[in-house]
């Protein structure tokens, strides 16, 4: 059990630097920016809180003192989620509200740090065994502590959690509110974490074993954890990973149009502007002609289509209307291939008219129509 909390510890750590090595490379052309000088003391904050907690899983004794890692977890803890509702009023709040907002915190984290240190001194924490800390054991003192620390972590993932939403609506900037988003998740989290918590020392102090349960609040504090660290930094790579899944988008219907493209060029080698070649280095541009050739080669295939076209061979029942209409298009398209090969025009044909009445005017539709349409071709042709 203890390797598990151990593992949540370092996980809840590591996540934590990365986030502050991550900030850090920004510092140079962020640093004269209040909230980024807020998000990095957060950072640090959170790193010092889990750094201790691995220490203190390693060892009872920290620069000699008997349970101090625990208390330089707790405290740098509350510093943590004082700081995290500064970051998230700087982020969202106007100056002077922000200001004055700031200044309650600062006093309401100084005084509960204080708190924890004065009643772990009557405590007698240093001479305590560190499992006390953990469940209360039943002390008093001990359960007085570790309940004031509970309620230091839970009020301000509630308020966090009130606070993203309406803030989200707020602003304008989409990289912004995904971060809020993604924050209130956290805020959620790590409130479970505080209930787990919770649950570990009131079921300890009335002699109840809960077992490998008493983990839950560990696993939440390193989910929670690692959420926080994506919520306090998306808002830099957010922009730049929504670029690159785009991409891997464009690039996987590049890809899956081209058996379609392929056939109907050979058919029409017309319909190609340049050479074709492999390179992805203008992918957008590459993609844009692509569609452009296939609707091209399409339309070379009209007087082979027939108009009164029979159902697609191998249609799914359970498929969706959208998906019968793919293969059905698919079929008709190597039908009319293979009539044009053989030079057989059918009385009835396509000769005029578009192409099933597509919107052509959105190319993002029109990407993922003919991607269908594509997968629909293959599977026919691997189906013989």
């Amino acid at each position: 059990m203890n390797s598990t909390r151990t593992l949540c510890f370092v996980i809840a750590a590591l996540s934590s630097y990365a986030a502050l090595v991550y900030r850090l490379t920004q510092m140079r052309r962020s640093w004269r920016d209040n909230a980024y000088r807020t998000l990095v003391i957060t950072l640090l904050f959170q790193c010092l809180t889990f750094t201790m907690g691995a220490v203190a899983m390693g060892s009872e004794r920290f620069l000699g003192v008997g349970n101090l890692a625990i208390l330089v977890m707790h405290v740098a803890a509350v510093a943590f989620c004082v700081s995290s509702q500064i970051i998230l009023l700087r982020w969202a709040t106007a100056t002077e509200e922000a200001v004055r907002k700031t200044r309650y915190w600062l006093i309401t984290g100084i005084a509960l740090n204080a708190l924890l240190i004065v009643l772990f001194l009557i405590a007698d924490g240093p001479g305590r065994p560190a499992s006390d800390f953990n469940s209360g054991s039943g002390q008093p003192l001990v359960l007085t502590y570790l309940l004031v620390f509970i309620v230091s972590q839970a009020v301000p993932c509630v308020t966090i959690f009130r606070q993203c939403g309406p803030y989200a609506r707020m602003t304008d900037k989409a990289e912004l509110r995904q971060a809020l988003r993604l924050l209130s998740v956290a805020a959620v989290v790590l409130f479970l974490y505080c209930l787990s918590r919770t649950v570990n020392i009131l079921t300890s102090a009335c002699g109840i074993d809960i077992g490998v349960w008493q983990l839950a609040a560990n696993v939440f504090s390193a989910a929670g954890i690692a959420t926080l660290s994506l919520a306090l930094t998306i808002s830099s790579w957010g922009p730049s990973a929504g670029k690159l899944l785009e991409w891997a988008r464009s690039y996987r219907s590049y890809r899956a149009l081209y058996p379609l493209w392929r056939d109907l060029y050979e058919s029409s080698p017309d319909i190609v502007l340049e050479p074709p070649g492999a390179s992805v280095s203008d992918l957008n541009y590459r993609l844009h002609r692509r569609v452009i050739e296939i609707r091209d080669g399409w339309r070379d295939l009209r007087p082979y289509i027939e108009r009164t076209a029979n159902g697609a061979p191998g249609a799914d029942r359970g498929a969706s209307e959208e998906s019968r209409q793919a293969l059905a298009e698919a079929a008709q398209i190597r039908q009319a291939l293979h009539a044009k090969r053989i030079g057989t025009i059918p009385d009835d044909n396509k000769d005029a008219g578009d192409f099933e009445d597509r919107d052509t005017n959105n190319f993002t539709a029109e990407v993922d129509w003919l991607t269908k349409v594509a997968y629909a071709y293959r599977k026919l042709d691997n189906a013989g």
